[in-house]
């Protein structure tokens, strides 16, 4: 399969300024595509859109917390004022700020996980589905988790929203679907990223990872390709599909 050819698309990436966002930034910066790169801390991800220019690509940095709708309208206002359009949206920000029982979360720490990945991907997606019409079509793409299928001990709400975000998934596919939008989702397992320190520091976890069929934590750099096949036209016939890249734990 040849490399996706995303010139001449614009795409939006939250949550670019490391871990999975920034190698999905990466790797669509590689085949071509226009970047506008956001997170809640404007250095981090304009250093990430920084290197990519300097490796010869094309990004763009803004702040944008993913749960605050006046942001996401600002960051919306600006892709229709410079660009005109907008190819490909990557929903990858996400915050799990409780780790632990699940009768002992906070409201707080409730509220804010919703509002990250749930609330974020929903208006998110609706900002960006009129202008994906205005081009002519477009691809969403869902950065989920195994946590959805699996809810993981001490992460209930955080899997509770990771199984809604699926059910986001199908719902715009189903309902957009005749107006060139296609929407998808990947389903990363256990990934070596500071988000995911917990995890991937925990002995126990570290000896479930020995025995699953791919015997390693992922890295950020393994998610990248399902990606650009979803957003691209080697995709076309596909979309409310969740794809799976876990090293197998999902296996059993």
């Amino acid at each position: 399969m040849n490399q996706a050819d995303l010139n001449g698309k614009v795409a939006v990436v939250n949550g670019a300024s490391r871990g999975i966002g920034e190698a999905i930034a990466r790797g669509l910066a590689s085949c071509g595509a226009q970047l506008i790169l956001t997170s809640r801390s404007a250095e981090s991800v304009q250093e990430v859109a920084d290197s990519i220019m300097d490796a010869g690509g094309k990004a763009v940095a803004m702040s944008c917390h993913a749960g605050k709708l006046d942001d996401i309208e600002a960051l919306f206002s600006y892709v229709n004022s410079e660009f005109g359009r907008l190819d490909i949206l990557v929903n990858n920000a996400a915050t799990n700020p409780f780790f632990g029982p699940a009768i002992g979360l906070s409201p707080e720490a409730f509220d804010k996980t919703v509002q990250v990945n749930l609330k974020g991907p929903y208006f998110f997606s609706s900002a960006a589905i009129p202008l994906m019409v205005k081009s002519g079509g477009g691809s969403i793409v869902n950065v989920a988790s195994i946590a959805a299928l699996i809810p993981l001990p001490g992460q209930a709400v955080y899997s509770m929203t990771k199984a809604g975000l699926i059910s986001l998934t199908r719902s715009f596919a189903k309902e957009y679907g005749q107006q060139g939008i296609r929407v998808n989702a990947i389903l990363p397992g256990v990934v070596k990223t500071r988000f995911a320190e917990a995890l991937t520091e925990d002995p126990q976890v570290q000896k479930w990872i020995s025995r699953l069929p791919v015997p390693r934590a992922g890295q950020p750099e393994d998610m990248v390709a399902g990606v650009l096949y979803l957003v691209s036209d080697q995709a076309s016939y596909t979309t409310g599909t969740t794809l799976v890249m876990d090293g197998g734990a999902t296996l059993g």
